[in-house]
């Protein structure tokens, strides 16, 4: 078992872990990624872009109130006006490393999305910002000398020195490996592995969560679980990650329909396709729930166009069959985002000494109870810079141990509890949700356990699916993504 030491050992590959990265050069940094750096992850399928506030009219505290409005006010205020503040000059920054974003001779191509007052979003080729912002990303952390990279890499558990978190136990190609580092950083993603439907990849499964799970680092807001209205429906029943179909879609008018035809979305929301997530993708789920197909239907406000506008969509429908330009879209809700995760302060730091998270694995507080269109990449982008600023003024700490126990970890998560864990949460965890479905949850997870005790994976993901179920639980009303029938009161944003 080989013992490796460096400054700050970072867990992802995503913006927030590449951003925070560079940004605490000199310090020697491990980036240790299940994948290949800046292709593992989330962010690269992202196709919203960025929030930041620069048309006429608008401001970064036009947008902090947009913000707050989503999240029912269950945000930090000084945390999202800091993201919103910072929101220009992070962008700027991405273009200095090599980021092409869409222009003309105005300036920035502005988009608009659900819950946005203003046009604010900068995209980048149409619909494809996520990938142009990881390509230089990646290609930046390429050249840092100061970065190491383990690629193709899984984090099986977080190093301790009494009550402090000492860097990371992997298992990669080459064997396992201890990283040791006086400040580690969890920006491992999302949880969308623990639903039967999602938009993210097979990798953001939680571990993150699971990982300071088994350290006792202090969780909040799990409860708080996006769903993306608009994923490309399944042809044969599949389970896991979907093809997004941007909300900036809908923002240039595409409009949600039955299968007869029936515009639906103004009988549940003053806003129609415009409403926030939450409330559209209830809409789209209580449809679904009826019996009835639902469809995008772009084909008059887009039309011809939708090759040059939106080429990523085009090309998924086009690979099922579909032309989204002449026919309606089949669609499905699917789980997006998670606004709760590993409870941080103003620096990123959690409840345990040594361990700091950020960007999705992380509750800074920006997203309160319901996450804003295009807020995610800004989120990682503002986060992840002022965290790898504050880890690259930190002392310098050679005196940490190289004496670590360690040994080989089963890396599988066998497919019966994989899909048990996914139909549980999609059924009682879901986008509606009532106490007696939850209670059914928590006890069949209780009972997939013991189940799961010889896979470690399988069983850290069961702990965190069984977190985020105690945390429905408990939050007896409904607010921003928590939905439950059951509720006396039920507030949306």
């Amino acid at each position: 078992m080989s013992t490796l030491q460096f400054d700050v050992v970072i867990v992802g590959s995503g913006i927030a872990a590449l951003t925070t990265a560079l940004a605490a050069a000199p310090r020697r940094v491990a980036l240790v990624t299940r994948g290949d750096v800046g292709n593992d992850g989330a962010s690269r399928w992202a196709q919203g872009g960025i929030a930041v506030a620069l048309a006429e009219g608008d401001s970064p505290d036009l947008h902090a109130d947009d913000t707050l409005l989503a999240g029912a006010y269950l945000n930090d205020v000084a945390s999202v006006r800091r993201m919103t503040a910072a929101a220009g000059v992070s962008v700027q920054w991405l273009e200095g490393i090599g980021a092409r974003f869409d222009r003309d001779a105005h300036g920035y191509v502005l988009g608009r999305e659900a819950a946005h007052t203003h046009p604010r979003i900068v995209h980048a080729s149409g619909d494809a910002s996520g990938a142009e912002v990881m390509r230089a990303l990646r290609a930046a952390a390429l050249a840092a000398v100061h970065i190491r990279r383990f690629e193709h890499a899984t984090a099986t558990g977080l190093l301790r020195r009494g009550d402090r978190v000492i860097g990371v136990q992997a298992v990669a190609p080459v064997g396992s490996m201890n990283l040791v580092a006086p400040t580690t950083v969890l920006a491992t993603g999302g949880i969308g592995a623990l639903y039967r439907h999602t938009t993210n990849p097979a990798s953001a499964d939680g571990s993150g969560l699971g990982l300071a799970l088994a350290v006792g680092a202090a969780l909040s807001d799990l409860e708080f679980v996006q769903f993306h209205p608009t994923a490309l429906a399944p042809a044969d029943g599949h389970s896991g990650q979907l093809p997004l179909l941007t909300e900036a879609l809908r923002g240039a008018g595409a409009v949600l329909i039955d299968a007869c035809g029936r515009r639906f979305m103004p009988g549940y929301a003053r806003d129609a396709e415009l409403a926030p997530r939450d409330v559209v993708a209830r809409a789209v789920w209580q449809e679904l729930e009826l019996g009835r197909n639902v469809y995008l239907d772009a084909t008059l406000a887009i039309g011809s166009e939708f090759a040059r506008r939106f080429p990523t969509v085009h090309a998924s429908c086009r690979a099922r069959g579909i032309d989204p330009s002449r026919e309606p879209i089949p669609v499905v809700p699917a789980q997006h985002y998670h606004m709760g995760g590993i409870a941080v302060d103003s620096s990123g730091a959690s409840s345990v000494a040594g361990l700091y998270a950020v960007d999705e694995v992380a509750r800074s507080g920006v997203h309160g109870a319901n996450r804003l269109a295009s807020n995610s990449l800004l989120e990682g982008l503002v986060f992840g810079r002022a965290l790898g600023v504050h880890l690259s003024g930190l002392p310098i700490c050679d005196d940490l141990p190289r004496d670590l126990p360690g040994g080989p970890v089963a890396l599988d998560v066998p497919a019966s509890i994989d899909a048990r864990i996914r139909d549980l949460m999609w059924r009682h965890a879901g986008l509606v949700r009532d106490g007696a479905g939850l209670g059914a949850a928590a006890m069949e997870l209780d009972a997939l356990q013991v189940q799961a005790r010889s896979f470690p994976l399988a069983l850290s993901r069961i702990r965190v699916a069984r977190a985020l179920v105690e945390a429905a639980l408990q939050r007896r009303d409904s607010l921003g993504a928590h939905f439950r029938r059951d509720a006396r009161v039920a507030r949306s944003a």
